[in-house]
């Protein structure tokens, strides 16, 4: 009669090798460079660089518009005005000036 009072060592080497394998593969779906949460800073990056292109997208609406009204076809007067008080220091003999 053949008594066995401890497993195999290859099935134990071949169990911890597969815990072991396991616990990789999971440490990589979380932490590694495609894992859960590289993608969480990927999307939160992604996030903010759409808020970046709606501001400056804006912005550049802004000076589209500023520029259409200074433009030769189109020219709005209060802003020619306005820019020339403000680039070339111009004032009205009427005007007080505060600095």
């Amino acid at each position: 009669m053949i008594r066995h009072t401890r497993p195999a060592m290859g099935l134990l080497l071949a169990t911890l090798g597969l815990l072991a394998l396991g616990l990789y593969f999971t440490f990589a779906a979380v932490q590694g460079d495609y894992g859960v949460f590289k993608r969480a800073e990927v999307q939160a990056e992604g996030r903010a660089l759409q808020a970046e292109l709606a501001l400056l997208q804006a912005e550049v609406a802004r000076m589209e518009n500023l520029t259409r009204r200074l433009s030769d076809s189109f020219l709005d007067l209060d802003l020619l005005d306005e820019q020339a008080r403000d680039i070339l220091g111009y004032v009205r003999a009427d005007e007080i000036v505060i600095r």
